[in-house]
């Protein structure tokens, strides 16, 4: 079957909601004493703990909010106000580039660098909205769908699934051909765009690298009377590296590394749940989302694809203080390189109020792990150097 002739039928079980789905999944979803709880807590912290009374207020509040969206797009246009709240309330400012040259008559496959499991396509769609463009779909691992208040959110928000827990070789591979045929669809049948993290995981330390394994998986479409160079190209691929200046989860990441290195890491049921509730309330500071140029080179084959990715990934990374903070702690001198959107010299005698912050915010960390938290600030300027010889 050639890609252009994929049925929409095979992917049902990993497709997101339909508009025309949209409104009982929110009736459901505003039932659920879960998705209350959970909205008392980000809406009001201090009263969270009245659940009874605070619960029959959020439903009510809920229902009020979500009156009038009928499909997806209504629901995302209540979404986009809260997630503006989210950016006034944890970051000092959101700067975006690259977005203003991309076309608006067609749909790319953004393949971004990975730090939060929520807030990097979250700020992707919001950088999208704010300057005029369709949102995008978003690849999101079945690892997330544990409860189902979080599923029915992460689905009217256009996600589609990963399927991370196949058993075997043969479903590794249906699964494989399934996403990479959905991913096709998206783009060039639907003409929408698609979101996707350019490895499985968060980059815990602070290093992002694209899986080649990741472009091999785009080209299973592939026919074979295309080049992959003319593939690739129909998918209008497009690097994205969202940054931050504060990392809100980077003592719990360097915690993981810790025990995945001493063999004694055991993921909770529930714990990238608690790690998406942590990445969306905790402080952020400076966040910039840089939008790179579509891929139309003839890269012949994943790994030179992979490795495209990865030089505009780390080209168009913007480093923030806190970066040449951590790597002049760890290895004595701070390069020249540029800090901050717009880009500004870095003079380490003018950042003394954030050198301080830092300090005291690792020395918060246990011992057994804070230089793993230390280094994943220091390793964007370790990717810049590396990049720049």
């Amino acid at each position: 079957m050639r890609a252009s002739e994929l049925d929409p039928a095979q992917f049902e079980d990993i497709r997101p909601y339909r508009d025309d789905e949209a409104r009982a999944v929110l009736d459901r979803l505003i039932a659920d004493p879960e998705m209350s709880h959970a909205v008392a807590h980000f809406l009001v912290p201090k009263l969270a703990k009245l659940e009874g009374p605070i619960a029959w207020l959020v439903r009510q509040f809920l229902r009020f909010e979500f009156r009038k969206a009928k499909n997806i797009r209504g629901v995302q246009e209540v979404v986009a106000k809260y997630m503006d709240m989210v950016v006034r309330r944890t970051t000092s400012e959101f700067t975006i580039s690259g977005l203003d040259t991309l076309p608006r008559n067609r749909a790319c496959l953004f393949v971004s660098n990975h730090r939060d499991i929520a807030m990097d396509p979250a700020l992707s769609i919001v950088a999208m909205f704010k300057e005029g463009h369709e949102t995008s779909r978003i690849a999101i691992g079945d690892n997330l769908l544990t409860k189902q208040f979080a599923t029915d959110i992460m689905k009217l928000n256009k996600s589609f699934v990963v399927k991370r827990k196949a058993s075997n070789r043969r479903e590794k591979l249906q699964a494989a051909t399934q996403l990479s045929n959905y991913i096709y669809h998206s783009v060039v049948n639907d003409n929408e765009h698609v979101w996707i993290a350019q490895r499985s995981g968060r980059a815990k330390d602070g290093l992002d690298r694209t899986n080649p394994a990741l472009a091999a998986m785009f080209a299973m479409t592939k026919d074979k009377e295309t080049s992959f160079a003319d593939f690739w190209r129909k998918l209008h691929i497009v690097p994205l590296s969202i940054s931050y200046e504060w990392d809100p989860c980077d003592a719990q990441k360097a915690k993981q590394l810790y025990f995945e290195e001493h063999k004694e890491y055991r993921k909770g049921k529930h714990e990238d749940l608690g790690a998406i509730a942590k990445g969306i309330t905790g402080y952020k500071g400076h966040v910039h989302a840089a939008f790179g140029a579509p891929i139309e080179a003839d890269f012949a084959d994943a790994t030179s694809l992979a490795e495209e990715i990865d030089r505009q990934v780390i080209g168009n990374y913007v480093l923030h203080p806190t970066n040449l903070i951590a790597y002049q702690m760890i290895y004595g001198d701070a390069p020249a390189l540029s800090v901050g959107y717009p880009a500004r010299p870095w003079h380490p005698d003018e950042h003394a109020e954030t050198r301080a912050k830092f300090v005291a915010r690792m020395e918060k960390i246990d011992e057994r792990w804070r230089d793993k938290a230390i280094q994943a600030y220091a390793n964007p300027v370790v990717s810049k150097l590396a990049y720049d010889e």
